[in-house]
């Protein structure tokens, strides 16, 4: 009886620390590893790999098969990567963010009384980022042509069962979608009756699509018709898109509907091949991209928790919430205030920001009780400068309006939660190669804007740009810019080779959700599968990059699983709590087990991703 009672204690230990056995199991794989927001998704990347295609190649297509069954993306959206080359050991940066079309100012909005610029509609586009990204890493690290990659797209295109979530999204959003009339006609085929949108299973077809997609083919065939390299007949395909008669159809199509575009903003916008951000903790490397994502929050944060023993605190102990909490506190203040396009004045301090001893002097700001009012800090003296901006800095903390409701979130179907957790999905691939590729590419979700008769759906990133340089003068609307995004892939290399690869979707989340993951394996042991599906907390304590741009300091979501000694513990701390039974991402990520040779593939429980291996 002892021994069953003390068998018992452990396993309702191991349940409350996130160890029982996993919901899904771990994949396992030794050639290759496809991991993707839906399963059809990660069956075009299978399909690649089983013709000799490597993960680059493979991811190029899940790319293009997530997009053409809008699993909370479209064509016209962004696309952001990290790409490890065995043949240089080196992570590379992707940026395929679109830019504020010509017209699109802050005397614009400021004149239609828009605090910013809208969620939805022509004028909430940013140019398309995502076929330009999708060409250019497969030109530059893959190896097939964009006919092979682009076959599942395009057969999904003809028509693929459409899976219920996206069908009930487009029901949701009929309304909307009824505005804009190229819309109307490709997602509501069934307009005037009860149920307008597609039902689930239904056979989803996308004509215009298609046509586009072949005319990318088309535009390739022609170019090694002629004698061109695979590299530069991808390019000729890129050039169709962003110069050629598909692009005059998006710009047409988007000013019919009240847009911006000219021909010149597509003409001039190019895919940039970036050096990644990265710091070390404990002997690992993490890369992100640069601070026109949100990226760097998370090696902030690591720079932060470096100073604190989190394996003594305990998993999800009230200590270790709170000391998690308010580092993403201060890490994220810094991103709402400092980031923005490194390619426009003024810069970033981003030297500053990820040293050492600035984290340190962050660090001490922690305290045993949660401080709603947490703000930026300083740091220009970090890297010899001085900050210009300390007047708007007192201005912002000044203005900000904080407040503590009782309840702050109501639920997942809370509007301020949608909008701060707002989807988009994650790619990951592996081959035996050593080619490893990260990928959280988002923009055009449902409802969304067809240009014309494209089939693209556009961008809807333009919301997270602000029109006050109070709120953030390094993020301010200007023609031609990128916005500071959410959108945020990671990869860790250990000893110089790849050690995780992960990403998440959810917004503002995606860091909360990523930095919790990566702190899960390395602090506390877990697999990769079991830190997918831990228990993770979600802050509001940092301004939401969609929407109205709410902040809620204090509020945390928490597992439901987390015992009532630490919800009495937390409440005492002063915050104000909401609960969940999923609080995991949904994430996904791939371990490197260079001691069998093998890979490890996680993918949360909160969500419909999945993958496949071999």
């Amino acid at each position: 009886m002892v021994k069953k009672l003390k068998l018992l204690v452990i396993l309702c230990s191991l349940i409350n620390l996130g160890f029982a056995q996993t919901q899904k199991p771990p994949l396992h794989g030794k050639h290759w590893m496809a991991i993707t927001g839906k399963p059809l998704g990660a069956t075009a990347g299978a399909m690649i790999f089983n013709q000799g295609g490597n993960a680059v190649d493979a991811a190029c297509a899940m790319l293009g098969a997530v997009c053409t069954m809008w699993d909370v993306l479209s064509w016209g959206g962004e696309t952001q990567a990290l790409i490890f080359n065995p043949k240089t050991g080196k992570v590379i940066a992707i940026n395929a963010m679109g830019i504020a079309p010509t017209g699109a100012t802050v005397e614009f909005f400021k004149e239609k009384d828009m605090p910013y610029p809208p969620e939805f509609g022509p004028l909430a586009a940013t140019t398309p980022g995502t076929p330009g990204g999708l060409m250019t890493m497969l030109a530059e690290y893959g190896t097939m042509s964009l006919e092979q990659v682009l076959a599942p797209a395009m057969q999904m295109a003809k028509g693929y069962p459409i899976e219920a979530q996206a069908a009930n999204m487009i029901e949701k959003g009929k309304d909307q979608i009824k505005q804009w009339p190229y819309s109307k006609k490709v997602f509501l085929p069934h307009l005037g009756e009860e149920r307008e949108a597609p039902y689930a299973g239904e056979v989803f077809v996308q004509e215009d699509l298609y046509q586009t997609l072949k005319k990318l083919v088309d535009a390739e065939k022609q170019a090694l018709a002629q004698g061109k390299s695979r590299k530069e007949a991808i390019y000729a395909a890129n050039e169709r898109f962003y110069k050629g008669d598909i692009a005059q159809e998006i710009v047409r199509g988007t000013r019919e509907q009240g847009g911006l575009f000219t021909m010149e903003d597509l003409a001039k916008w190019k895919v940039k091949i970036e050096e990644p951000l990265s710091v070390n903790y404990k002997g690992i490397e993490v890369y992100k991209l640069q601070e026109w994502t949100q990226g760097p929050a998370l090696l902030q944060s690591l720079n932060i928790l470096e100073n604190f023993d989190l394996k003594a605190m305990g998993y999800n102990s009230a200590q270790y919430i709170n000391t998690v909490y308010q580092t993403m506190s201060l890490a994220f203040a810094d991103r709402d205030f400092y980031y923005g396009d490194p390619d426009f004045e003024p810069k970033s301090p981003m030297k500053g920001l990820l040293s050492k001893e600035y984290a340190k002097e962050r660090a001490k700001l922690i305290q045993e009780k949660n401080d709603p009012k947490i703000g930026p800090g300083d740091p220009y003296p970090f890297q010899g400068g001085k900050n210009p901006f300390l007047d708007l800095l007192e201005k912002r903390n000044e203005s900000l309006a904080y407040h503590e409701p009782e309840l702050p979130i109501s639920g997942p179907e809370d509007p301020f939660l949608k909008q701060f957790q707002s989807g988009t999905t994650s790619i990951q691939t592996a081959d035996a190669e050593g080619w490893v590729v990260s990928v959280t590419p988002s923009g055009g979700w449902i409802p969304a804007v067809l240009a014309g008769n494209t089939g693209v759906g556009l961008s809807q990133r333009m919301q997270s740009w602000v029109l006050d340089p109070v709120i953030n003068p390094f993020n301010v609307l200007e023609p031609g810019k990128r916005p500071r995004v959410t959108l945020t892939p990671s990869m860790a290399l250990k000893d110089g080779k790849p050690f995780l690869s992960f990403a998440v979707q959810g917004g503002d989340t995606q860091d909360q959700d990523l930095l919790q993951l990566f702190l899960n394996m390395v602090e506390f042991g877990m697999t990769v599968q079991e830190a997918s599906e831990a228990a993770n907390i979600h802050s509001y304590q940092m301004q939401s990059s969609f929407g109205a741009h709410e902040i809620k300091p204090g509020s945390v979501t928490l597992n439901s699983q987390v015992p009532a000694w630490v919800r009495t513990d937390l409440k005492k701390r002063g915050y104000k709590m909401d609960f969940q039974d999923r609080t995991s991402g949904p994430l996904n990520a791939i371990w490197f087990d260079w001691k069998h040779g093998t890979f490890w593939g996680g993918s949360s429980n909160n969500g419909e991703d999945y993958g496949i291996a071999w």
